[in-house]
């Protein structure tokens, strides 16, 4: 059962990447799509935190509403 929360947590987390639309900006470059995951880590380690959250939080609720509103699916 695990392994099973573990594969649809992963393809979900793989959804967001498509939804954010970084495989399409990216060229599918797996190396650049790293870089920009590791410095959204390196800034939420800095005193930034709770407000970059805030943001980024808020970014992707518009997001998900905007999907919603124009009939994609989430």
């Amino acid at each position: 059962m695990k392994r099973r929360e573990r594969t649809r947590h992963l393809i979900e987390l793989g959804g967001l990447v498509m939804k954010a639309e970084l495989v399409t900006l990216t060229d599918d470059d797996r190396a650049v799509m790293l870089g920009l995951l590791g410095e959204a880590a390196a800034r939420l380690r800095t005193d930034e935190r709770e407000q970059l959250l805030l943001l980024w939080r808020r970014r992707g609720q518009r997001m998900f509403a905007s999907d919603a509103l124009a009939g994609k699916p989430e």
